[in-house]
């Protein structure tokens, strides 16, 4: 019988950290869950520390962790508590981890992530912005430190299932076409442009396939989750801009595609829940039961494909330009994204003020290529500074 695999799952009281921890709940024989992180949901994690016991638990809100160490000390839990960034680096890193999921949302996640990898780990990246923020000295980390760097998120999950093992060469070589990566075209996808003024930060929420965060669920319906996806891949992938395309995929049964230039087309097929990437990411090169459903093609009955409509979701737009402007340029689209989406969530802007905001900042940023992790901090904290005034004649009165 082969030693369980200790995991740390940062993030875990997100959609995917909870998916992550049924995934391994099934399988205890395999893994045992070595550290829980989370931002500020100290109930939710509390609960979760009592139910698994993990060894560490740490929160990136100080005030958070000290609630959370206050209520396991008073119910007589030996589980340590750890804050801050640092404590969630700490346990990202720990010599005793093997596996990280990486499922923080937004750009918090990209130095318990670099830890993770510059540590040597198995790293299932489900924090698309990590490597968005940081691409090639992110990819040069997983290289120079021995780490895995295994695909979560479920188009770049399902990408990796259809490559062939030598892509990392180059996808010419390797006889691969193109990238089609796909995505269901969110809540929106058929409602008047102009109605989209006015749609409510719960309706942009309301995902029509995937139950999601509302950060991540607002990103899906601006169709930025999938510019930020566009990004990833080319990293991911080793893939030039034009060999990576979208295409809308209204159903989400395939997941994304390959394409070989042979004409031969590999799609990775299966139900939206995000259970069967992490089961594929935990167990790789093995499988394992997930907990999810066996697909059923003749109730599912059609698939359809369309392309994406740039007028209606110019963030496609946006993240391309990003990607062929250089580093700093995807640093400051995730940046005043995150800035742009809060503001939206919170009722302070209409939803299309969204992609205007990032128009205007990635106008105004000064897009020099970062050399460094504290360059890409730097461009990371100004983009936001800009994203902030820029918000201010959204702002609704």
């Amino acid at each position: 019988m082969t030693e369980r695999k200790r995991v740390t799952v940062l993030g875990s009281t997100g959609s995917i950290g909870v998916s992550t921890l049924d995934v391994i709940a099934r399988h205890p024989d395999q893994y045992e869950v070595f550290a829980l992180a989370a931002h500020t949901r100290v109930d939710a994690l509390l609960q979760q520390v009592l139910a698994i016991q993990p060894r560490y638990a740490a929160m990136r809100d100080e005030v958070a962790a000290e609630q959370l160490r206050k209520r396991l000390r008073e119910l007589g839990s030996d589980t340590e508590v750890l804050a801050g960034e640092s404590g969630m680096v700490a346990v990202a890193g720990h010599p005793q981890t093997d596996y990280v999921m990486a499922a923080i949302v937004g750009a918090a996640g990209l130095l318990p992530t670099l830890e993770a990898v510059r540590t040597g780990k198995r790293v299932l990246l489900a924090n698309k912005e990590a490597l968005v923020m940081s691409g090639a000295l992110f990819m040069d980390a997983v290289q120079a430190n021995g780490a895995e760097l295994l695909p979560i998120d479920s188009e770049h999950n399902a990408i990796f299932q259809c490559m062939p093992v030598s892509f990392a060469d180059g996808l010419e070589r390797s006889g691969v076409a193109r990238i089609l990566l796909t995505g269901s075209g969110g809540p929106f996808r058929n409602k008047p442009i102009p109605e989209l003024d006015s749609v409510t930060p719960d309706q942009a929420c309301a995902h029509p396939n995937w139950s999601m965060g509302r950060k991540i669920s607002v990103d899906s319906a601006t169709m930025m989750n999938k510019g930020l996806e566009f990004i990833e891949a080319c990293w991911l992938f080793n893939a030039r801009i034009d060999q990576v395309e979208i295409v809308i995929h209204p159903q989400s049964v395939i997941h994304s595609m390959v394409e070989y230039v042979d004409g031969s087309v590999l799609a990775q097929m299966g139900n939206p829940d995000m259970r069967t990437p992490i089961a594929h990411g935990l167990a790789w090169p093995r499988r394992q039961l997930s907990g999810v459903p066996l697909l059923d093609l003749v109730k599912v009955g059609r698939l359809d494909f369309q392309a994406p409509d740039e007028g209606r979701f110019p963030c496609i737009r946006l993240a391309r330009e990003a990607m062929q402007a250089g580093q700093t340029a995807s640093v400051v689209l995730n940046a005043s994204n995150e800035v742009a989406v809060e503001a939206f969530l919170a009722g302070e802007i209409p939803f299309t003020a969204i992609a205007r905001t990032l128009d205007g900042v990635m106008e105004k940023a000064a897009l020099v290529e970062p050399i460094s992790l504290d360059t890409i901090l730097k461009a990371d904290a100004e983009a936001r500074d800009l994203a902030r005034e820029q918000l201010s004649q959204y702002r609704k009165h």
